[in-house]
């Protein structure tokens, strides 16, 4: 049971994007690729800044389709979206204190998908740091005040939440200590998402009930990305390039986050076209030659963008 409604017109686009991809990428297997897309028809309540009630945004049926929508992926920095809204959560709820340094972190773990700035927040959130292995007892108290972001995300009682986990930081050269120890031996307590979870989770920002139609808002400005050639000719990492905002067409607009390392490539976006209606778009793509390709996902994009103005 999806939180999107299954509509025939999608499904039937949704599946000609993927058969064009196959084809254009003939090496990309069918299970390493997951899809979910949302479209906001009139009078769905999509970006009005949390003008509408969380009680009543609920309440509207929103188009979608998905593609392997509940297929777990390690999402890399995709990731670093739940720990931007559990940070507005724990601010909103006195939990934690606002600070000058807190605001830095916050905004380089999404603008930048900075990993040192992750770590702080996800210190933040949880009460633990990094360093070396602990004592069985003391790592055991450890482990229970990192799934607090887990418990937290349950609690909705999203069912498309039920299944993943969110309790690790993000690493450039990997985890150490008792990092290393809480990943598991075989990496089995790895951050896991699927695009259907974090599909719901952007289009609750997106309907300015993430927490907070203030906080809502909040997190959309740190994902709003420029598409403008000029400012991604200065940051060869702006999370465009190579990614769903490479597809869109001028005059569009992008919020969004990317997740890439050795063996994926993500990205989650929210998507304004000039004349056409706005959608969610979360695709994941898992093989070390996807991770690689700066063509999948701009590809995909645009026959999403092409699909909207069908429709």
């Amino acid at each position: 049971m999806t939180f999107y409604q299954k509509d025939p017109i999608l499904e039937e686009l949704g599946n000609k994007i993927l058969g064009a991809t196959w084809q254009e990428f003939p090496s990309l297997a069918r299970n390493q690729i997951a899809m979910t897309w949302l479209v906001y028809a009139p009078p769905f309540p999509a970006n009005t800044g949390g003008a509408i009630a969380d009680s009543e945004f609920w309440k509207y049926p929103v188009r979608g389709f998905g593609y392997r929508g509940l297929e777990l992926f390690y999402p890399a920095s995709v990731v670093k979206l739940f720990y931007l809204v559990a940070v507005q959560e724990w601010l909103a709820k006195g939990m934690i204190s606002p600070s000058p340094e807190l605001e830095r972190a916050i905004r380089d773990m999404i603008v930048d998908s900075s990993n040192d700035a992750t770590s702080l927040v996800v210190d933040i959130l949880t009460g633990t740091t990094s360093g070396p292995e602990l004592p069985p007892e003391p790592f055991k108290t450890w482990q229970g005040q990192r799934n607090i972001i887990n418990r937290y995300f349950k609690s909705l009682g999203w069912e498309e939440l039920q299944s993943i986990n969110v309790n690790q930081k993000t690493w450039g050269d990997g985890a150490y200590g008792r990092e290393r120890a809480f990943l598991g031996e075989y990496l089995e307590n790895r951050n896991q998402l699927t695009t259907d979870a974090t599909a719901r989770l952007l289009h609750s920002i997106v309907g300015g009930v993430a927490v907070s139609g203030e906080r809502s808002q909040t997190m959309l400005k740190l994902m709003q990305r420029s598409l403008d050639p000029a400012v991604l000719e200065q940051d060869p990492e702006n999370q465009v390039q190579g990614f769903l905002g490479d597809g869109l067409p001028l005059g569009a607009k992008l919020w969004s986050k990317a997740g890439w390392m050795s063996q994926v490539r993500h990205d989650a976006a929210y998507i304004e076209l000039p004349q056409g209606l706005p959608y969610t778009l979360v695709v994941f793509t898992e093989s070390a030659a996807s991770s690689k390709n700066e063509l999948l996902l701009p590809f995909i994009s645009q026959q999403v963008a092409r699909a909207i103005y069908s429709l």
